[in-house]
Formats: structure tokens, C-alpha cells, sequence
């Protein structure tokens, strides 16, 4: 039986109803200070009270520092300006963007004291997560289906790890530790259009969204869970990865973006080559709200 006809004979697409979430990235954690601009006039408010504390002039950049353990200074006009808060939020007008480490972002950020350094954390809609993380994961250039794959295995991912990093009160990082994320600044065309088709669909195994692992190669065939780590994953079986001659980058395990770039050259879609490299998972969309 060949490879199309076992894809075919197992995609099976069905609508799973559950919650849907905001969710907060790691972009800079414990720094001694930092520097944050926004593309419109942005509000700093206290978390605490929702107070208005200021509100930074567009396109100027902004340092930031710890002041003591419980307080963060802002310089402004070449002076330090105490804010009695250890947590804020930055909120630019609608539409706006902010931006740290040279790049932009949607949603907002907050800015944490935490015990004399700061932590800097992107808050945002899921679905504008996504959009910075599939160009950031894979070649804007690859075929649009493996960007579908790849969107929905991100998506799956990043709920199933939801909290993962709570001790630094966000709930993954922006890098390949947990999955790459360029926010706006990465998003291309193409990408946001695989996202945007995709939206909002998951993998499932036995009714809860599965942790999509992925990797950039294999090496010509992918690892069980149980290969690489102590628990054993039933949806992540070993499998030809299809991404011979290309030297394994990463743990091996799911699906291989070289192989899902070379399966969708092949003609397979963006679900069938999830199912592929997830065995006996369904899709499910997160309901809307």
C-alpha cells in the first residue's frame, strides 16, 4: 500500500469544542535593563491598579531598569523616573506595535521587577503568536502546506506547554528551547496565510491537544519518545522521515520540517503530512472567543 493511500485512509478531521487562550512569551528574562519603543503613543500602567503611570511618545526608545527589588525607573529626557510598581504593562494605541531586542510585536508587554531584575514578556492572542512563530520555525520560501503543518503542530505545542515556564511568569520562551517566535517582525505573506487557513486547529490524542514535537531533520527517520526521553509518547512513533541526506538537526522526534517540505512538494497537504508523522491523532479547532 503506498504512502498517499495509508495518508488518505487515516486523515480524519472532526471539531473538538475547547477554551482558547491568550497566552505570554519569555522575550527577555531577568536583564539588569532594557529598551522598549512602540510604533504609536504607548500607556504604561501599573498591574496592580490599572493606573495610567505614563505615556510614551511614539517611535522613541525607552530604557528601562529595576529600582531597588520592588520598583522599575523609566529614563526619560536623559533622567531616571521612579514608578512604584514592580509590574507594568505597555499597551500601545489599536493597531500598534511594540518593540524590544530590535523587533516588533503585537499585543502588549509586561514588564516585571523580579527581585532586582527585570523580565520582559510579550502578551498576546494565540493566533498572533502563531503568525511569529511559523516563519520563525521554518523557511518563508518552503511550500505553503508544509507552513499549514507547521502552524498546526506550533499551535498544538504551545497549548499543550501552556505554564511551562510559569516560575518566570510567562508560559514558554521566544526561542528553539520552546519554539522560535520573531513576533510581527518575522511574519510574512505566505506564512500568515497558512496561519489564517489553519486557524485554530489542533492535534488531539484520546480527546487533549498533544504536544507537537518537531524538529528541523531527522536524518532519514524519526524517533519515539521513548528513544530520546524516559516517557513513551503512542503518537510519536519512529517513521521515515523523508529528509534523506540531510544531517539530523534536533531530537528526531515528530515530524521533521524537512520532511514535511518534501512531502508537500510530493502534493500531500498540511493535515496529511501531520498525520503522518502523528500517529492515530485527529484535528480538533478551539472554539471562538
Amino acid at each position: 500500500m503506498g504512502l498517499r493511500r495509508v495518508l488518505i485512509l487515516f486523515f480524519v478531521y472532526i471539531f473538538f469544542i475547547v477554551p482558547c487562550f491568550a497566552i505570554k512569551i519569555g522575550l527577555q528574562t531577568r536583564v539588569n535593563k532594557t529598551f522598549i519603543g512602540a510604533s504609536t503613543p504607548a500607556e504604561i500602567i501599573d498591574v496592580k491598579t490599572n493606573k495610567l503611570l505614563f505615556i510614551m511618545d511614539k517611535m522613541k526608545g525607552y530604557e528601562f531598569k529595576p529600582y531597588h527589588s520592588d520598583m522599575i525607573a523609566i529614563k526619560i529626557d536623559g533622567q531616571y523616573r521612579k514608578i512604584k510598581t514592580n509590574q507594568i504593562i505597555i499597551k500601545p494605541e489599536e493597531n500598534g506595535f511594540i518593540s524590544v531586542k530590535r523587533k516588533w510585536y503585537r499585543g502588549h508587554f509586561k514588564v516585571i521587577n523580579d527581585g532586582g531584575s527585570l523580565t520582559v514578556m510579550n502578551d498576546l492572542d494565540l493566533e498572533s503568536y502563531i503568525r511569529g512563530v511559523v516563519p520563525s520555525e521554518m523557511p518563508s520560501g518552503w511550500e505553503i502546506e508544509a507552513h499549514k503543518a507547521q502552524a498546526i503542530a506550533a499551535r498544538s505545542y504551545a497549548l499543550a506547554n501552556m505554564g511551562k515556564r510559569g516560575k518566570y511568569g510567562y508560559d514558554l520562551k521566544d526561542t528553539p528551547e520552546d519554539q522560535a517566535y520573531g513576533g510581527a517582525s518575522a511574519e510574512t505573506v505566505q506564512t500568515n496565510k497558512a496561519v489564517e487557513d489553519t486557524k485554530g486547529i489542533v492535534l488531539i490524542y484520546q480527546g487533549k491537544i498533544v504536544p507537537a514535537y518537531y524538529s528541523a531533520s531527522a536524518g532519514g527517520k524519526t524517533r519515539s519518545a521513548s528513544q530520546v526521553w524516559t516517557q513513551d509518547l503512542p503518537f510519536l512513533k519512529s517513521v521515515p522521515s523523508f529528509d534523506d541526506g540531510i544531517k539530523k538537526n534536533g531530537h528526531g522526534v515528530g515530524m521533521s520540517q524537512y520532511g514535511a517540505n518534501n512531502l508537500a512538494k510530493r502534493g500531500y497537504n498540511g493535515y496529511q503530512i501531520l498525520k503522518y508523522f502523528y500517529a492515530n491523532t485527529k484535528f480538533a479547532r478551539l472554539k471562538e472567543g
